[in-house]
């Protein structure tokens, strides 16, 4: 009996105490308007050695009032560190701050939690340096000691971070202000951002929204988490902070209606306006107009455009100019504009970043032009200089005291390096001192300067191959959307409307341009009308008809009932795993053979939405390649090649030689010789003859 009286104590005990814990909980949250936002270190873990610094990066958004700044750190150190001589110094945007002595104690690992001064935080992006001193080894009594031996280390976890506490600003600063806080990197973290369209959207409704949300898409910074798009309703926009309503204004909810400004024409202007500034901000972008209503949005995905609207109103209308400037893609491109200066001994980097549309690669023939110079006090025995594009390293040169007042290194890229899309370039000094043993650690000497007459010769081509390895090709070239076609179930759920915004918050961000054309069509499309497009069809056998016809296409195929995807020759699918998998694939258009069709399908939308996140942002991107993908709800992802010959036609000769300068200006020098060739020679046969005619009349 006392046993059973017992467990009915702790019994009670126990849901007595569970309130109260929860109670607990929950007043630890801050009810003063405070917000923390916490950036991990990037990367994988990293490590100190001897005498060495890395820096980590952190944002601090334009409309935070920054209250507090600390850093977490959680690091392990040499189980022979000499704590008594060893120090690691933090500093913040290049002012030092802090510094302590690494412990051994707990096998070497600690975790502090540092104060930082916010007086030393700007704006924008801040530089967290971490420098390194350290030593196994007392050298209290050595006259020279090496420092970079390697049990001199310190290992920084990346769950080390830096936190800032803050409050948000007041939203004055009107449509610019809203769109900076929408696509912020808290809001999108907390899931506080939502664009929506009115329910049973049209297609002109989805097409202005789709370029809306690819200019937010365009300036989130957060690789892991995307921007949702959902129809408008009381439970989609419950507990959201910033809210987005594109629609025309016969299908706008009567609350927002009746806020519009009565001084604009909706017959023939679209209208962007922020409304309910003071509870949930809104931002509204309609008109009566379809053609307007997408005008309208794009002009939401030009950034520039938008940063520079202050008021709470814009008036779009036919006249209004709301492109952006189209992407450059020049063959000659300047690394720095005013010249780079590093300094210090050893091993020294400058990184330069390089943009290219994701649907061009390096082609062959191009050319990096180093100019540089550096300091005379050198080992010149075991100081160079090398160059990489990518972390793939093309070239190195050896440093000569004679040259150091004016050297160059010029470089051809490797065809081999198979790079498309954003690279860096990477010059990297290995300045080593005379008798460096025993030359005191000094921050300006020695030094190397890279040269603003430092340039890079770039020949691109298209990557037209039908396959994810360059995605978003075909759906984007050269930065702008490409006759893109997506085709939606007659009737779409939450899942539905998930998968594509996924698909767009990645097509978003590498999208350059407003320019290109997105529409939207359901599954009752004729054929036709798809004939000149590249597709994205969305959705099931069962409630996508482009998907249903086009069974037999797919590599990936649905049994006749569609209840499953069955196997092939990549993969044994079992019945019941089938009807529980996403699939992504992209094909030949069964409508035209130069176009491409990506299905983004499962047996049910959950499936779909499922698959959709594997390109909806880079976090993921890397996990899809070939061209036919599959994912489960357990997190498994396979893919597969199916293709032997892959995209469009092979260029032409012709069209080759017009796409490169340098081929083309020596091909026009051998036409104009060939023809002055044969000018000279038809001017002396014409000389030859008239003489003959000549003496024949003599």
């Amino acid at each position: 009996m006392n046993k059973k009286l017992m467990m009915i104590w702790v019994l009670c005990l126990s849901l007595f105490l569970i309130p109260i814990q929860a109670a607990s909980a929950l007043a630890a949250v801050p009810g003063d308007g405070r917000l923390t936002y916490e950036t991990f270190f990037s990367g994988s873990d990293s490590s100190l050695k001897g005498s060495s610094s890395q820096q980590q990066f952190f944002t601090v958004m334009d409309y935070w009032n920054v209250d507090s700044l600390k850093v977490n750190l959680h690091f392990q150190v040499s189980q022979i560190n000499e704590d008594r001589i060893s120090s690691v110094t933090l500093s913040l945007n290049g002012s030092p701050f802090y510094s302590f002595r690494p412990s051994r104690d707990n096998n070497g690992e600690q975790s502090l939690i540092i104060p930082a001064p916010k007086g030393f935080l700007k704006k924008g992006v801040n530089t967290l340096g971490i420098q390194g001193y350290l030593r196994t080894a007392n050298s209290d009594n050595q006259v020279c000691y090496v420092d970079n031996t390697p049990e001199n280390w310190l290992h920084l976890y990346n769950t080390s971070s830096v936190e800032v506490a803050y409050t948000p600003k007041a939203l004055t600063g009107g449509i610019s202000d809203f769109s900076a806080r929408f696509s912020g990197m808290d809001n999108i973290k907390s899931g506080s951002s939502l664009l929506t369209v009115p329910d049973n959207a049209s297609g002109a409704e989805l097409e202005a929204a789709t370029y809306a949300l690819s200019g937010f898409a365009k300036a989130n910074t957060v690789n892991d988490k995307t921007l949702p798009l959902l129809p408008y309703s009381e439970a989609a926009i419950k507990d959201k902070g910033l809210v987005v309503l594109v629609g025309t204004v016969d299908h706008l909810p009567s609350q927002f209606k009746s806020q519009l400004d009565s001084s604009v024409n909706l017959g023939t202007h679209a209208l962007i306006q922020l409304v309910n500034k003071d509870s949930q901000p809104t931002l509204v972008v309609t008109s009566k107009e379809e053609s307007l209503l997408i005008k309208a949005g794009r002009l939401m995905q030009n950034s520039q455009l938008v940063s520079q609207i202050s008021s709470d109103t814009k008036a779009v209308d036919d006249a209004t100019e709301v492109a952006s400037p189209s992407l450059a893609i020049s063959s000659n491109i300047t690394l720095t504009e005013t010249g780079d200066k590093l300094t210090g001994p050893n091993h020294q980097e400058q990184t330069y970043f390089v943009a290219l549309p994701s649907n061009r690669s390096i082609a062959d023939s191009g050319k990096i032009s180093l100019n540089f110079r550096y300091a005379e006090n050198l080992d010149f025995n075991r100081s160079l200089v090398t160059v990489s594009v990518g972390d793939t390293p093309i070239g190195s040169k050896k440093l000569s005291k004679e040259l150091a007042n004016g050297d160059t290194l010029n470089l051809v890229i490797p065809k081999s390096l198979n790079i498309s899309g954003n690279f860096s370039v990477k010059v990297a000094f290995d300045l080593e001192m005379l008798s460096a043993v025993c030359t005191p650690n000094t921050e300006q000497m020695p030094w190397a300067y890279i040269s603003k007459e430092t340039e890079m010769h770039l020949n691109t081509k298209d990557r037209t191959d039908l396959l994810f390895n360059n995605y978003p090709y075909p759906f984007l070239r050269d930065g702008i959307y490409n006759h893109v076609a997506v085709v939606l179930p007659q009737k779409m759920d939450s899942y539905t409307y998930q998968s594509m915004a996924g698909v767009f918050n990645l097509l978003g961000q590498y999208a350059g341009g407003n320019t290109g054309e997105v529409n939207y069509y359901t599954d009752a499309v004729d054929a036709a009308t798809l004939k000149d497009d590249n597709i994205i069809a969305i959705g099931s056998y069962a409630d996508n008809k482009v998907i249903r016809d086009n069974n037999d296409k797919l590599y990936f195929r649905y049994s006749k009932d569609g209840s499953t995807i069955i196997s092939n020759e990549k993969m044994s699918i079992e019945e019941r795993y089938g009807a529980e998998i996403g699939t992504l694939q992209l094909i030949v258009s069964p409508y035209e053979s130069g176009r491409g069709m990506l299905a983004v399908t499962g047996v049910s939308s959950e499936e779909t939405y499922l698959v959709s996140k594997l390109i909806a942002s880079e976090k993921d991107k890397w996990r899809v390649y070939g061209d036919g993908v599959i994912a489960d709800k357990d997190g498994n992802v396979s893919a597969f090649r199916f293709k032997t010959i892959t995209g469009a036609a092979k260029e032409s000769v012709i069209a080759q030689i017009t796409d490169r300068s340098d081929v083309l200006g020596f091909v026009a020098a051998v036409v104009l010789a060939v023809t002055l060739v044969i000018v000279a020679l038809l001017l002396l046969l014409r000389k030859h003859l008239k003489k003959r005619g000549d003496k024949r009349e003599t």
